[in-house]
């Protein structure tokens, strides 16, 4: 698993990371709540409006960052593909939740995370203990 993540910086690089995940979580699952609320329910777009709330929530908590950038960067691609002859104008922040969520996945969640404390580096420590004299 630790192949999936660059690394986890800490310090103001981690707090960076932290803000985007925030940001970025808050607006999907509000685009999610958004959609139930407003579209009616069918079989695909509630299974589009889970799958966004569930990529904000993880995203949130920082829990399996790659997999729920990348899903909701493909997530936000459909929804610009299928709207884009409808709502000109809302297309635009799509696409940048889209990049926001693909630049996540590939960058990881930083030090602040639960993908940190699960799948972060160890520190092991190999001093041996002093020898007892005879």
């Amino acid at each position: 698993m630790q192949r999936l993540f660059s690394t986890f910086p800490n310090g103001w690089p981690g707090a960076g990371l932290l803000l985007v995940r925030i940001g970025l979580g808050t607006a999907l699952i509000s685009f999610g709540v958004v959609g139930f609320l407003s579209r009616a329910a069918d079989a695909i777009s509630t299974t589009e409006h889970f799958t966004t709330i569930a990529a904000g929530i993880l995203l949130l908590a920082g829990l399996w960052t790659p997999l729920a950038g990348g899903l909701a960067a493909l997530e936000e691609t459909g929804q610009v593909l299928s709207s884009y002859s409808s709502m000109r104008e809302a297309v635009w922040i799509h696409v940048l939740v889209a990049i926001l969520s693909l630049g996540l996945a590939m960058l990881g969640p930083g030090a602040w995370s639960i993908d940190a404390r699960l799948f972060g580096r160890q520190r092991f420590d190999l001093h041996r203990p002093p020898r007892s004299k005879p």
